[in-house]
């Protein structure tokens, strides 16, 4: 009697996360380590996230400040102007339109002409750095849509572990199904560990991300107004 309460208290002090996830079924095990490794991929992409946009939109506006306090009536690349972030690249494609207009003869229409192009390479350029700076989100979605499932799958197959092990012996006390109840719970709580901060952040990025895109538009639309001015009034001359 006393060496069986001897043997249950040392099962029970064995019984903790690390020897927990060691007995694990293979299943199992091979459950938890897709889910923690889908857990450090997303915080490595979370991390090069909260940099690379907050950036991003930091440089558009200092970009924007430093064009429009100089000569706005000027579309030439100017010293300090070089295209290093996003809404120099984008006003970099609007200069190009009109370096090259410059050096064609003025026509009748050619101003128009001129603001279409521009505005087409400015909407190219607005959607490849809207492309550039959302690289990645698509891995945060998909973990924070599957890993939940991926978890459960791993809840089900220890619940079949539990009832197998009962059918095998017989017996329903809480020791013979504990370990797969318990591995069952650790993969969902898992799945939700992957799951959650990638759907937070996600939503975060994505909104972000619509920002940045309103705010290099509006800056097109400022620059694509100040050209059709130059460009009228240089067909005029």
């Amino acid at each position: 009697m006393e060496s069986e309460a001897i043997g249950t208290a040392a099962s029970n002090s064995d019984f903790s996360l690390v020897s927990l996830v060691f007995d694990a079924d293979p299943v199992v095990k091979l459950v938890l380590l897709f889910l923690l490794g889908a857990s450090v991929w997303s915080w490595m992409v979370i991390g090069e996230k909260l940099f690379s946009l907050g950036s991003a939109r930091k440089k558009a506006r200092q970009f924007e400040q430093a064009f429009w306090s100089g000569r706005t009536e000027e579309f030439d690349m100017r010293p300090g102007q070089v295209p290093g972030d996003a809404a120099g690249r984008v006003f970099a494609s609007a200069a190009r339109e009109w370096s090259d207009a410059r050096r064609g003869a003025h026509q009748t229409g050619e101003a128009a002409a001129l603001v279409n192009r521009a505005e087409r390479s400015m909407r190219a350029a607005v959607d490849r750095e809207l492309g550039k700076a959302g690289s990645g989100l698509g891995v945060l979605a998909t973990i924070g849509s599957a890993s939940p499932f991926i978890g459960l799958f791993g809840t089900v197959w220890g619940i079949m572990n539990a009832f197998l092990n009962i059918a095998a012996q017989q017996d329903t006390s809480l020791g013979t199904v504990a370990g797969p109840i318990a591995e069952a719970l650790f993969a969902t709580g898992m799945g939700l560990v992957a799951a959650i901060p990638a759907v937070i952040f996600y939503n975060k990025f994505t909104g972000d991300l619509t920002k940045l895109g309103d705010q290099l538009d509006t800056f097109s639309q400022d620059v694509l107004v100040r050209l059709s001015r130059r460009a009228s009034d240089a067909s005029r001359d």
